[in-house]
């Protein structure tokens, strides 16, 4: 009976967790409209090696010289890797492009779709979700 017990309570915390990594991940199709692309150029801040996607922050002056900065959601970080990135690919401090598509709710989110540093791209075309 006590072996039971256990297999059940091993059961629903293990489902407890699947369930919480399935909420955090997002379509995107939820988050991102495919028909707002934008593009932005500026000061990496700070870079987010994570799972499930890695964020870079990026400072970007506008016509005016006022400072925003941008969150970019990129891809994984195994896909990165695959593509050649490494977690010092993108440091503080690196001049950056980027292209991708605008959050639906109007943040200062893009998702990266491309980037380029140095006139050289570093991440061409994205991964379809």
């Amino acid at each position: 009976m006590a072996v039971r017990s256990v297999g059940l309570v091993l059961l629903i915390m293990f489902t407890g967790m699947s369930l919480r990594t399935l909420d955090a991940h997002h379509s995107f199709a939820a988050q991102y409209d495919r028909a707002k692309p934008h593009t932005i150029a500026g000061t990496v801040t700070k870079v987010e090696w994570t799972n499930p996607h890695i964020y870079l922050y990026v400072a970007v002056k506008d016509d005016a010289g006022k400072e925003t900065v941008w969150a970019v959601e990129g891809m994984a970080p195994n896909a990165l890797y695959r593509q050649g990135w490494r977690p010092d690919t993108v440091n503080v401090g690196d001049m950056i492009t980027v292209e991708g598509w605008l959050a639906r709710d109007g943040s200062r989110l893009l998702n990266m779709g491309s980037a380029t540093m140095g006139g050289r791209k570093i991440l061409s075309g994205t991964i379809a979700r």
